[in-house]
């Protein structure tokens, strides 16, 4: 079993629980009284190398990273080094996130927050904007086109913005088409957690011009920026490095401050 597959199959349990906690009737009365959401494809779309930086406490690879991490003090830490967004590991079994994480780190900063977890069902789309994100992510390789399709629409209705992740050529084709303003792509093959760093380039090259890309996984230091800068490529999505960084504000500086080729626009 893949640990996708092991992911899924405590995610269907984790919804069922939710469920019985708290109907999703709750979730829907929560997330229709939302006014306060923040512009995460703004945010991307300014100039400039731009981070969104995460708040990861473990993962199914790399077990413990950082497991006693504060939310708070790493989202100001973030801010202060000019993060764009930050993204929240919500998935508890794997990844020892909470929704309680996204709280306290939602809390604390002004910008946007992207809920980072498998979402598969109508409930989490409410759930997440119950929580207080302003976006979600959508992992293109989960979800049948139908699901991918309706969960969209669902998101948008609700006033969430979408990180739409993909990872190889079949789910660019996929996508295309779809409202998707921003596309992340996944240098971490999820079934076996293998990364490829020269992934995101050579993907992005296959979709339309002008697409909002996000490289996700296996950013680790100024020489993964300047690589991406060259593929055309000016968004990333960095964990690891950022948690484990003893100055992850110092390390953001370095990576924004970085010149971006002025006819990389996109």
């Amino acid at each position: 079993m893949s640990f996708l597959d092991q992911i899924l199959s405590a995610k269907r349990k984790e919804i069922a629980a939710a469920r019985n906690l708290k109907p999703q009737a709750e979730q829907e009365r929560l997330a229709a009284k939302r006014e306060d959401f923040r512009g995460f494809a703004e945010s991307l779309a300014r100039p400039g190398v731009r981070v969104i930086a995460e708040i990861k406490r473990a993962s199914p690879s790399l077990g413990d990273i950082r497991p006693d991490l504060h939310p708070g003090d790493l989202a100001l830490a973030y801010q202060d080094g000019g993060a764009a967004a930050i993204s929240v590991l919500t998935e508890p079994a794997f990844f020892k996130g909470s929704a309680k994480d996204l709280k306290r780190a939602r809390d604390v900063v002004e910008l946007p927050v992207l809920r980072k977890d498998f979402i598969v069902d109508p409930y989490q789309v409410y759930e997440t904007a119950a929580m207080g994100a302003d976006a979600m992510l959508l992992i293109v390789r989960i979800l049948d086109d139908e699901q991918l399709s309706s969960l969209l629409a669902l998101a948008h209705g609700v006033g969430l913005e979408t990180l739409v992740e993909i990872h190889d050529e079949a789910d660019a084709q996929r996508i295309a088409g779809l409202d998707v303003p921003v596309v992340g792509i996944n240098n971490r093959d999820l079934a076996h957690f293998h990364t490829d760093p020269e992934r995101a380039a050579r993907i992005a090259a296959t979709l339309p011009r002008g697409t909002a890309v996000v490289a996700a996984s296996g950013i680790r230091d100024e020489s993964d920026i300047q690589r991406s800068l060259a593929a055309g490529i000016r968004r990333f999505l960095v964990g690891e490095a950022l948690v484990k960084s003893p100055d992850p504000a110092a390390l953001l500086k370095q990576w924004t401050s970085i010149p971006v080729p002025s006819i990389l626009t996109a």
